[in-house]
């Protein structure tokens, strides 16, 4: 592709092709004034929808939990914050992939369109139903370690959760791990399937309507993964418990190592994505222990304090979905100014420090809408102090997610890794240790100041 070519067909709002010499330096600040607000239109109603997923994602965890496949095989429930980080990842970096192809331009053709987005997705597939059969053996270890309590508290983004009070038959051996290791590979397929399929569908309609998909998708991708493949698991973990003992479970298994193998093989003679399938691995599992390790360390401050569960979703979610929309805009732009480089030309873009500020200044209006919300339904009763408190750590949660998005892209595009591929698991895995610890330091001081929160008992 010629960068000519590449010029015309990039986001025009954002990527407008600029001499160096015949551009007025006005009409570069109109340009960038515009992509701000593009982005404060675009990524602002993708942020708050995330909010509301992350909170109905909670509600939800909180009912499957007590459904009687979770109750009777233990690590059902192990398996599902694992299974929802590494899915949600996948998803995130397939949109910023995506994404990246889109503003360069690579999409503008029918025939690379189609088969980039078949790659993609077959590389997803891959991906995911691999990766939820070593959560299937992680979920077998903590089941072995992690002892049961009498009262549950689980939450999102949480590897390690409490077990589930006794209740009825429970189920164990070898026969059980089968079933996990089918319900989670089922579960990453299907959610790969409807996921995968409608993040193709949205980089399609955000470059045919002139949209940047850096500004929506990697939102998307955060919020809804780890809304669908919860409710997957607990529909799939439903209808497979009566076959427990029987081959069926076993079947289901081998038909998904199939369909994988079959994935491979396309992706593995697809020229635009073969390289994938060496490549992203590392950050995956990378991020699977630092949540394993956030998990064993934050659990004995989560049952200290009545509402933790519930903020610890939008504390650690929203930061991390407006961190995972920079790094996708700042990967983009690293592969536009690589092709365009020697050019004589210039894109514009406005400063990272001016994309930072706006990212924080959308962020804020979104937690307090949050807070109010939670105030309003009567979840939780807010202490004055706690409110301020949980604004400003939230703010120093924003902004920490930003920080790292920033220089662990350019980090990575240094040792010639591409962002696109390692940076949204470790940065997501790292918001998830951050914003928990702050919201613990939050805690702390509000009830060293004498206020209390309170949360309304299910």
């Amino acid at each position: 592709m010629t960068i000519d070519h590449l010029l015309a067909s990039t986001t025009a709002s954002r990527y407008e092709a600029l001499t160096e010499l015949d551009v007025p330096s006005e009409r570069l600040l109109i340009n960038e004034l515009q992509t701000l607000c593009l982005l404060l239109v675009q990524a602002a109603p993708a942020l708050l929808l995330t909010t509301v997923s992350l909170l109905f994602t909670g509600k939800l965890l909180d009912t499957v939990s007590h459904w009687d496949a979770m109750l009777q095989v233990d690590q059902l429930i192990m398996i599902i914050p694992t299974i929802l980080n590494l899915q949600g990842n996948l998803e995130m970096n397939l949109s910023a992939r995506l994404s990246t192809a889109a503003n360069i331009g690579e999409l503008d053709d029918p025939a690379t369109m189609r088969s980039m987005l078949i790659g993609n997705w077959t590389m997803l597939q891959v991906q995911a139903i691999s990766v939820s059969f070593v959560a299937a053996c992680v979920s077998l270890v903590l089941g072995k370690i992690v002892p049961r309590v009498q009262e549950e508290n689980l939450q999102t983004r949480r590897p390690i959760p409490h077990l589930p009070p006794e209740a009825g038959v429970r189920h164990s051996g070898f026969p059980t791990l089968i079933m996990v290791a089918a319900t989670g590979m089922t579960s990453a397929f299907l959610s790969g399937l409807i996921l995968g399929s409608f993040m193709c569908l949205l980089i399609v309609v955000c470059r045919r309507f002139k949209l940047d998909p850096d500004n929506i998708a990697p939102a998307v991708a955060s919020c809804l993964g780890d809304l669908v493949t919860l409710c997957l698991v607990g529909v799939v973990s439903t209808i497979l418990l009566p076959f427990l003992k029987t081959p069926i479970p076993f079947i289901l298994g081998i038909a998904m190592v199939i369909i994988a193998v079959a994935c491979m093989v396309y992706t593995a003679r697809n020229p635009h994505v073969k390289q994938l399938l060496t490549q992203g691995w590392s950050p995956l599992f990378i991020a699977m222990a630092i949540s394993s390790a956030t998990g064993i360390v934050l659990d004995m401050f989560v049952s200290r304090y009545e509402g933790f569960a519930i903020m610890a979703i939008v504390i650690s979610g929203l930061p991390g979905a407006a961190g995972s929309i920079f790094v996708s805009r700042l990967s983009t732009s690293l592969h536009a100014a690589a092709i365009s480089a020697g050019s004589g030309l210039r894109l514009s873009e406005p400063s990272r420090k001016l994309v930072m500020i706006t990212l924080l200044l959308i962020t804020i209006p979104v937690e307090i809408i949050f807070l109010a919300v939670l105030n309003a339904f009567g979840w939780l009763k807010l202490h004055v102090f706690f409110i301020v408190f949980s604004v400003l750590f939230f703010c120093c949660a924003v902004l920490a997610s930003l920080t790292i998005a920033r220089y662990l892209t350019d980090w990575l595009w240094s040792k010639n890794r591409d962002p696109d591929l390692y940076a949204l698991p470790i940065h997501s895995a790292l918001m998830d240790l951050i914003g928990q610890l702050l919201l613990v330091l939050c805690f702390e001081i509000v009830t060293s100041l004498g206020a209390k929160l309170h949360a309304k008992k299910s």
